[in-house]
């Protein structure tokens, strides 16, 4: 499995401490940046995060900014990308059962590095369902396609 990582200034640390982590779980990590605490803008590393997962570059995606709120949103840009903001492993497990999400979003200003690690691997340890929950990711694939013009 090749995991992508990103993560503007605000998540740089939390993104530092959980390469390991991964490698540890034999998971392949793509660091998409940045690589320091000097501000640079979130948008930035959550689009290339998401264009990896989307181009079938990487599995997967975790993207980490002060907050996760706007790395989410940003990533939550590209078609086909199901970015979860979760701050607990039950919404991990959740986010990946339910949503199939294939980007996790988590705010390095937020989560400790032990609750950061549980919610990778609780993400990473969960299987999507399926059946109902497919219906609903169809719609969000629906209004994907639409246009706002």
């Amino acid at each position: 499995m090749k995991i992508a990582i990103g993560a503007d200034h605000g998540g740089f640390e939390l993104k530092q401490a959980l390469i390991p982590f991964l490698q540890g779980r034999d998971i392949e990590v793509s660091d998409a940046g940045t690589y320091s605490v000097e501000s640079v803008d979130y948008p930035t590393f959550g689009e290339s995060v998401a264009l990896l997962v989307a181009h079938g570059e990487a599995d997967a995606g975790i993207v980490i900014c002060g907050t996760g709120i706007g790395i989410s949103i940003a990533a939550n840009k590209l078609p086909g990308i199901r970015a979860a903001l979760v701050t607990s492993p039950e919404m991990a497990t959740l986010a990946k059962q339910h949503n199939n999400a294939n980007v996790l979003a988590l705010g390095g200003r937020i989560l400790s590095v032990e609750i950061a690690e549980a919610c990778v691997a609780a993400w990473l340890d969960a299987s999507y369902e399926g059946g109902r929950h497919q219906r609903r990711l169809d719609k969000i694939t629906e209004i994907e396609t639409k246009s706002c013009q």
